[in-house]
């Protein structure tokens, strides 16, 4: 059997990898449009802090790896421009391979607009270790003022990496809060941090474009002209699959690939994973578009399965996250309540100021804790919780719950682990959950 991957990373390799353990003797090629390999994108942050020394580190297996042990054709520099589903052929500008199987794994690039000035020297993106790495060669020059345009998950943590380094950090957010997949009352938690940690905010303020010569002088937005020696743009991703356009692929609005179940496109022998595709939503009970690196590595174990023959469906995502911001932790599962208002649910929600240990042991930190529920049938519908530590925790757990449609009732008889450095008589969600 003739297995072609296209994309070298976390879905595309963990496909690779299973087809390897359960097949023998497999014909498997990946082609990848970049040089690197099987990396940790979500790791890239903390290079640029120095939290973690360099880029190598992120890098779980090498090219060489995969060819020699694994005995994978692993391809680098090869982007795939077309598909020919009739002939079962992937083209490139100077290949041509044939395939039985065919996997789509190519994962999704940054947003960017087409704002006047952004090709200018001192603009970047996060996505690649070759990113990264222009990014930390511009950084030893003369920076002191850097805009960050977006709040979500990576202008957070770019934000407090690049604060710790020393840098004047703006914040440009065209919503109202940061974090929007947070509700509004955890987000006010978030802008205290951020401003006690010196990060300016600049919410409710949409960028118009860059002023510059060669290199970026300032980020122009609906409200005034930001200084700015360097500029991060981190605004969110979109699918690749551009180079699908013209082909009868199911897609999401987004033009992310719809899959079923098993991975499988509407395309016979094709499927597709990772931040190309689709996820189905347990909660809203419908595909999604939710671009981590927990969905891409696990799509792209049951792609490799699948492939081969192992039947195994995808159990879907609740929206699970976790973000690290300065000396907050910011969990959340499920859905917010305007996740809920848009999924037309009748929803609750209780908030609940909370310690992560016994109230009385010392060094026991305050934890919010937000519990979303259906108004009906008392089912958990989400969480949000947000604390210096014992976040993690309560965030699984609740991601639990939602796994198994746990109520609020059912969330009370769960047997947690107690002993005072470690938690109260009662856990904070479960106490939340009482008040509810």
């Amino acid at each position: 059997m003739k297995y072609v991957i296209i994309g070298g990373d976390a879905a595309g390799m963990s496909a690779a990898m299973e087809i390897v353990r359960n097949e023998e003797a497999a014909n498997i090629t990946t082609l990848e449009m970049g040089s690197i390999y099987s990396y940790a994108q979500c790791g890239l942050p903390y290079v640029v802090g120095g939290v973690i020394p360099q880029t190598e580190k992120l890098i779980a297996r090498t090219i060489k790896t995969f060819r020699n042990k694994y005995g994978i054709d692993a391809r680098t520099n090869h982007e795939v421009t077309k598909i020919d589903p009739d002939t079962k052929h992937v083209y490139g500008a100077n290949f041509e391979i044939p395939y039985d199987k065919l996997l789509i794994a190519t994962g999704a690039r940054p947003l960017v607009p087409n704002w006047p000035g952004r090709t200018l020297a001192g603009i970047h993106t996060i996505k690649t270790i070759p990113d990264t790495e222009a990014l930390l060669a511009d950084l030893k020059g003369e920076i002191k003022n850097v805009v960050i345009v977006g709040g979500g998950y990576i202008g957070l943590e770019m934000a407090e990496n690049l604060a710790l380094t020393g840098k004047n950090v703006t914040i440009v957010e065209a919503n109202a809060q940061l974090a929007a997949i947070f509700d509004q009352e955890m987000g006010e938690i978030i802008h205290q941090e951020a401003e006690r940690k010196g990060v300016t905010l600049r919410l409710k303020e949409e960028v118009k474009g860059f002023e510059g010569t060669d290199r970026v002088q300032a980020v122009v937005t609906s409200s005034a002209t930001v200084p700015a020696e360097l500029v991060i743009i981190a605004i969110g991703v979109v699918p690749n699959t551009t180079f699908l356009e013209g082909q009868p692929f199911h897609r999401h609005e987004n033009s992310a690939l719809k899959i079923n179940a098993y991975m499988e496109t509407n395309l016979p022998d094709i499927y597709a994973a990772g931040d190309c595709a689709t996820q189905y939503h347990r909660i809203k009970k419908m595909d999604d578009y939710i671009p981590l690196g927990t969905h891409a590595n696990k799509q792209g174990r049951l792609a490799g399965l699948n492939m081969v023959g192992k039947r195994r469906a995808f159990a879907g995502v609740v929206g699970t996250s976790i973000i690290k911001f300065f000396d907050l932790s910011l969990g959340r599962t499920g859905l917010s309540e305007k996740e809920t208002r848009d999924a037309r649910l009748p929803a609750s929600s209780i908030t609940f100021d909370g310690r992560d240990i016994a109230g009385y042991y010392p060094g026991a930190e305050p934890l919010k804790i937000k519990l979303v529920y259906h108004s009906e049938t008392n089912q958990l519908l989400g969480g949000q919780v947000i604390g210096t530590n014992g976040v993690a925790k309560r965030v699984d757990v609740l991601a639990t719950a939602l796994y198994q449609q746990l109520t609020l009732e059912e969330l009370l008889d769960l047997d947690l682990s107690y002993a005072p450095p470690f938690n109260g008589v009662w856990d904070p969600i479960q106490q939340a959950a009482r008040r509810a």
